[in-house]
């Protein structure tokens, strides 16, 4: 594979995330009429997990540890939170609750259920504003009251060099709360439906799609509406990416959710391992040319219907100086 050329600041890619590490994880009750991707039985903690061991709890937390062990070693800042709680089940879900933007923004979300509005903590935003150059923060969650979601980067995917947000709609994201966020952080936003063969609507937009510096892969076969699919991928194509299509069944095994990564020597892909065997050769190869590939373990987190693009919330902020 040839040599990636760093840039010193990516703003597509961050170089440091934040991970929660679960105590007490199990498939969030609430969450599982809408999405299709979760695969357990709602009870907590009394269902096996998918290897009949019960184990799913300890295999959680290890898979969190383990990722953030690997991540470190390509040269990603991780930081580890975390929750000891039993009653928030998605907590290893971060960037659905808050975001991070260049010039020192932060951005809260109004979260669908109940339960996950209980994950928004004050300590990861003092956190953020002691090791990093913090000017405002951007409390949305106020919009629950009136039924408006906007969930987080699960909601949205950013284009942050072209400055679009893409979103599915859904009962996570409501297109008022969307323009909001848009109007107050300059980007464009680019609304449509999607839906899996079945017809079932997609529950996220970072399930379908990832956008990279130089790539997007995206399942532009659910995209329900021809005209806004070839807009969208007009809108790639003129940005200079190349768009990298996944068939349904390749969404279904989480290959959109992915993330890339600015280490110091090169960009990163971190996606699950499930993902990464339902790629392709070729596709490996296409992505190859941009990113080295981050396969991560995560199998036990991905029943709960997320996998590791939800499980990195990003920071685009500036380090503070030491």
């Amino acid at each position: 594979m040839q040599k990636l050329i760093p840039t010193k600041r990516n703003p597509q890619a961050p170089s440091a995330v934040i991970m929660i590490r679960p105590h007490h994880f199990y498939a969030n009750p609430q969450t599982e009429g809408d999405n299709a991707f979760q695969r357990l039985a709602s009870e907590p903690m009394k269902t096996a997990d998918l290897t009949g061991g019960g184990n799913l709890r300890k295999q959680a937390y290890e898979q969190v540890t383990n990722a953030a062990k690997i991540l470190t070693a390509h040269g990603i800042q991780v930081h580890i939170f975390e929750d000891e709680t039993q009653d928030k089940p998605d907590s290893v879900f971060p960037n659905n609750w808050f975001s991070t933007h260049s010039g020192g923004h932060i951005a809260i979300y109004p979260m669908f259920a109940e339960n996950r509005r209980k994950e928004r903590r004050s300590d990861i935003i003092d956190m953020l504003k002691q090791k990093y150059r913090v000017q405002d923060v951007l409390d949305y969650s106020g919009l629950e009251h009136d039924g408006l979601y906007l969930e987080g980067t699960g909601a949205m995917v950013l284009d942050h060099i072209e400055r679009v947000a893409y979103a599915v709609q859904s009962n996570r994201t409501n297109p008022l709360a969307l323009e909001r966020f848009c109007s107050h952080f300059n980007y464009e936003p680019m609304l449509f439906d999607a839906a899996d063969e079945n017809g079932t609507a997609v529950y996220h937009t970072n399930v379908l799609m990832c956008i990279g510096t130089d790539f997007v892969m995206l399942g532009s076969d659910m995209v329900s509406d021809e005209t806004r699919r070839n807009e969208i991928i007009t809108r790639f194509e003129a940005s200079g990416r190349e768009v990298i299509t996944l068939t349904p069944e390749q969404i279904a095994e989480f290959c959109g959710n992915a993330l890339e990564l600015q280490s110091a020597q090169q960009r990163l892909l971190a996606m699950s391992q499930r993902a990464y065997d339902a790629l392709t050769s070729a596709q490996r190869d296409r992505l190859e040319k941009s990113v080295a590939l981050v396969p991560l373990d995560v199998s036990a987190i991905e029943t709960a219907g997320g996998s590791i693009r939800c499980m990195l919330a990003g920071i685009h902020l500036a380090a503070r100086s030491i």
